[in-house]
């Protein structure tokens, strides 16, 4: 049998999966990507909505303190990807492992399998959640270097635009002061793939989100496993191993 996998005719007994460090990213992730798409949300609608200059800098800035703690949650979870142990590591959560493929073809068979970790369809959900996520981090960071010169890149973008170099300290977000006309047009033109990058995976996210939400709700009420409430104390409620 494999590791991920468990014997349905059994009787269930309480089995730690998610270790504290799993929790605290997703419940951290959780929180940091509803505010950001609270405040992204009122960014990209803030002509609509009459938000004045001073408000719309004020918006993106909030939105960018999110982020950092956003990137830096995701930046830990790849990191513990790697360093882990037990369904911490990528080759317990990704589809990309030898053993995945039979565990593809089980559930196939049986669509009533249960899974310590993660199933086939959970991992491929996990893929697709942290190729969005990694795909948000990197272009918001990039956006946030080119629109209010926040780090990383803000210093680097400002410098390149500023007609005198020895004063770039003076450039601010939606003003003209000390700004290169040809060389801010360039800048916008640079980030232009990276604004396209980040609506679409944030339009990916409010697809993926409920899915997630739904998924986790049936699956609950199938196998009434501790599905959601493991995820607040790590212990789901599985049939023991023979």
């Amino acid at each position: 049998m494999e590791a991920n996998q468990v014997n349905t005719s059994s009787p269930l007994i309480k089995t730690f999966v998610w270790s504290r460090n799993i929790r605290l990213f997703h419940w951290l992730n959780v929180l940091s990507v509803l505010l950001l798409i609270v405040f992204g949300s009122i960014i990209y609608f803030s002509k609509d909505l009459g938000v004045s200059t001073d408000g719309k800098v004020l918006l993106k800035t909030i939105h960018v303190w999110i982020g950092y703690v956003f990137a830096t949650n995701l930046i830990f979870r790849i990191i513990l990807g790697f360093v882990g142990k037990g369904f911490e590591r990528w080759g317990q959560t990704l589809p990309f492992s030898k053993a995945f493929k039979k565990e593809l073809a089980d559930f196939k068979q049986d669509k009533n399998k249960v899974f310590k970790g993660h199933s086939p369809l959970g991992k491929m959900m996990v893929a697709a959640f942290m190729i969005s996520l990694t795909v948000q981090m990197v272009s918001g960071l990039v956006i946030a270097g080119t629109d209010i010169y926040y780090p990383p890149f803000g210093q680097y973008f400002a410098s390149s635009i500023a007609q005198d170099k020895s004063q770039v300290a003076i450039i601010k977000p939606y003003s003209k002061e000390n700004i290169d006309a040809d060389a801010y047009k360039e800048m916008r033109s640079f980030r232009k793939p990276f604004i396209t990058a980040h609506v679409y995976s944030f339009y990916i996210l409010l697809l993926l989100i409920p899915l997630h939400i739904l998924a986790v709700f049936f699956a609950e009420r199938r196998e009434k496993h501790s599905i959601v409430s493991a995820m607040i104390h790590g212990y789901k409620y599985l049939p023991k191993d023979k």
